[in-house]
């Protein structure tokens, strides 16, 4: 077995549960810090793993009344093309570039978190 591969998807997997994250937040820089991936593969390694850490998470969350399903059916289309354009986007791009937009979008997103009331 592999224990680095699994210790970041028990990360992610509790991240997801704990908060919401785990894809893109967790799972992308683990997999280039610890497994040597590069972006472009960590990504869509990412976005497969999200459907287990989303289905089982979404699942839970249900049981307990947290989903509003109105609002994540209609955010569950239009990621539907928000994915199909990032994808087309991403798989073009340089590696070097992209990594350092989500590192730019993590900071960004850290910095609104921690100031916001």
């Amino acid at each position: 077995m592999d224990w680095i591969t699994a210790a970041i998807g028990l990360m992610g997997g509790f991240m997801g549960g704990l908060l919401g994250v785990g894809g893109g937040t967790v799972y992308i820089p683990l997999m280039i810090m610890l497994k040597g991936m590069n972006v472009h593969q960590a990504v869509g390694t990412s976005l497969l793993t999200i459907v287990f850490t989303g289905l089982f998470g979404a699942f839970f969350h249900h049981r307990e009344g947290m989903v509003d399903p109105k609002v994540a059916i209609l955010m569950g289309i239009f990621s539907v093309l928000g994915v199909w354009f990032g994808t087309k986007l991403s798989i073009g791009m340089d590696a070097i570039l992209l990594r350092r937009i989500f590192a730019v979008f993590l900071v960004v997103i850290a910095f609104r978190l921690f100031i916001m009331k």
